[in-house]
């Protein structure tokens, strides 16, 4: 292995990160600063070994299940090539073609998923406060059916954009500052512009946004 992917290793010794095994990603601000560092680390490393040929999956098998209830393009493909990175196949979950059209509740779909599921990304970011709230009553509903019996393994939810976050995209986009800037220290009292482009469709669903 070369020297870069040794160095990334052993800045991980440094950092406590066994809080983020077996729990979920749904906000950045949920994370402690020796996650967020290790979670960055851990990019740039896969980075590595996928720009050096090496084989990244962790996975023999498994899956990973994609739910948008909203449009997406980049994260849709995103998440479909980190499942693949690490060894995992991809299924959409189509809520018009599943017994969710039939009336099936957020925890009965949720459990049934995570009996198959690895891994569960979710977006929803339509309107504001729903988004949030329907991704943590997944999470209870798998953490309660884990803590049961009821499932043998607890997969991992992860937001791939709700009403409040947009933790894949705000990580990707701190790991090319600390890369563009030589390093997270480098970023100290930089200055960040938020700006968004007005969207029709946006602006119909929540004024708010739009101004």
């Amino acid at each position: 292995m070369d020297a870069k992917f040794t160095e990334l290793v052993e800045q991980l010794n440094g950092l406590d990160f066994k809080g983020m095994y077996g729990s979920d990603f749904l906000h950045t601000w949920d994370k402690t600063t020796d996650e967020l560092k290790a979670l960055y680390i851990v990019a740039d490393a896969l980075r590595e070994l996928r720009e050096n040929n090496v084989s990244s999956k962790i996975f023999d098998s498994g899956l990973a299940v994609s739910l948008f209830r909203d449009n997406s393009t980049r994260t849709r493909f995103s998440f479909s090539k980190a499942a693949n990175l690490l060894g995992l196949e991809l299924q959409d979950l189509d809520e018009k073609k599943s017994q969710i059209a039939h009336g099936e509740t957020v925890r009965e779909t949720a459990t049934m998923i995570s009996f198959m599921a690895d891994v569960i990304g979710i977006r929803d970011d339509m309107y504001i406060g729903k988004g949030d709230a329907y991704m943590a009553e997944v999470s209870e509903s798998v953490q309660q059916a884990y803590e049961d019996g009821v499932l043998d393994h607890r997969p991992t939810l992860i937001s791939l954009q709700s009403d409040s976050d947009h933790p894949t995209q705000s990580s990707a986009d701190m790991l090319y500052l600390i890369n563009e800037f030589g390093g997270l220290e480098n970023l100290k009292g930089k200055k960040v512009a938020v700006t968004w482009a007005y969207s029709p469709l946006t602006a119909s669903r929540c004024p708010a946004r739009s101004r």
